[in-house]
Parts: structure tokens; C-alpha cells; sequence
């Protein structure tokens, strides 16, 4: 019913900058929360950031000051911005929305999107 589609992974160096984004599609009423994810090799998936509808947000304490997440609801699409990129910070990205898909309902539904893959190079 909803389709999450990620995009602006990709292979940087150390210090180096990239822009996530990932657009909701499908039935949507409106966005509730929005977050990015990211999985490492080896490692749990872990909250990287997230922003709710009144726009607070929340870092994990590794990319505070250099990662930012925002969101357009207009376009259904949120973004994250990662500056001063580390070897550390290669992993699969994941956004993950919660999303009320009918006027109809009062609940939201939580949606993963397939996952982008950043590697920075050290």
C-alpha cells in the first residue's frame, strides 16, 4: 500500500559528504515520525536519527553535529544529511515511517525501505 524508495547511497572518503533521501509513495494520509536506521556488518540495527511531526528530532550521540535529518512533508520524503563522514559509519541505511494511510483510521502503520548501502573509504 505504501512504497519506500531510498536513495543517495554511494562509496565516499573519510570527511567526505553524502544526502539520503527516501520518497513515501502509495496510499498516504498523512507522516506521523520519520527516521533513518543503519546496520552495519556484523552489528545490530541501530536508531541513527529521527524527526517527528512537530519536528522535534533525536541523534544518536556518534553523529551529533554532523548528520541532519529534515523532512518535506510535502513530498513525503525525508533526508539525511551526513557531513564529516567516518570509516565507522559504513553500513546500510534504512528509513523507516510511520504512516496513516486513510482518514478512516486513527493508527499509523510503520514502513522499512529497502535499505542504501554508504561505504566511506578510510
Amino acid at each position: 500500500q505504501v512504497q519506500l524508495v531510498e536513495s543517495g547511497g554511494g562509496l565516499v572518503q573519510a570527511g567526505g559528504s553524502l544526502r539520503l533521501s527516501c520518497a513515501a509513495s502509495g496510499s498516504i494520509f498523512s507522516i506521523n515520525a520519520m527516521a533513518w536506521y543503519r546496520q552495519a556488518p556484523g552489528k545490530e540495527r541501530e536508531l541513527v536519527a529521527s524527526i517527528s511531526s512537530d519536528l522535534s528530532t533525536h541523534y544518536l550521540n556518534s553523529v551529533k553535529g554532523r548528520f541532519t535529518i529534515y523532512r518535506d512533508n510535502a513530498q513525503n520524503t525525508v533526508y539525511l544529511q551526513m557531513n564529516s563522514l567516518k570509516f565507522e559509519d559504513t553500513a546500510v541505511y534504512y528509513c523507516n515511517l510511520d504512516v496513516r494511510t486513510s482518514i478512516a483510521d486513527y493508527y499509523d502503520i510503520n514502513y522499512w525501505g529497502k535499505g542504501t548501502l554508504v561505504t566511506v573509504s578510510s
